[in-house]
């Protein structure tokens, strides 16, 4: 956990909620939210914004990889992109440089904003993109290997090639629990699921 996040964010508590692609961070995010009622600030949704039709970051694209890499009508053809970035280091990374600032300007500019006590930041590449600072503390949520697999083919539909790729294209998992404030076992039901999220966060209102 890094101590410049806590001594630049005003917020008493800035959960980032990270862990392996389909471990289940959405599961935890949205029973955050309509449990406890915390606010969620979610890096997808700012990664889909800063490529929206029209943007300079969007224009940087099609630019490096031609025009082919948009849809008809002028947005960006995401399995195409994906079938790049997953199977080219290099690419992943120059994207990523794209994308990245932007994300992380959005989270500064919305948190600023927001006068909760705790708020929830949804980050899948927290570590990778070293955004860590953002945060007071770190939740990664993880589950086993076959069921990472398992869930990941079924939710995108893809052969477990493509998946394992996709996997193999982040920090390991067992890295992410090593860095993490607390980690969540998602390799069981819901309801344990729910449980630790309650216990994680009685720990965050009990009194000190």
């Amino acid at each position: 956990m890094s101590s410049e996040g806590i001594q630049n964010n005003c917020k008493s508590r800035i959960i980032g909620l990270t862990g392996g692609i389909s471990t289940g961070k959405s599961t935890v995010s949205q029973y955050l939210a309509t449990e406890y009622h915390l606010p969620v600030l979610d890096a997808d949704i700012y990664a889909r914004e800063a490529v929206h039709l029209g943007s300079p970051i969007l224009n940087a694209i099609a630019q490096h990889y031609g025009t082919n890499i948009l849809q008809a009508d002028g947005t960006l053809n995401r399995q195409q992109l994906a079938r790049i970035i997953f199977n080219n280091s290099t690419e992943k990374q120059w994207l990523e440089a794209q994308i990245h600032p932007y994300v992380r300007d959005r989270f500064e500019q919305e948190i600023d904003k927001l006068s909760a006590p705790t708020v929830v930041l949804v980050i899948p590449l927290l570590f990778e993109a070293e955004m860590t600072d953002l945060a007071t503390e770190i939740w990664v949520v993880s589950c086993l290997p076959q069921q990472q697999i398992e869930r990941l083919m079924q939710r995108d539909n893809l052969t477990v090639e493509q998946a394992q790729a996709r996997i193999n294209s982040q920090m390991p998992l067992s890295e992410k629990c090593d860095r993490a404030d607390v980690v969540l076992d998602n390799s069981s039901t819901l309801e344990d699921l729910k449980q630790q999220v309650d216990l994680a966060i009685e720990k965050i209102l009990r009194p000190s």
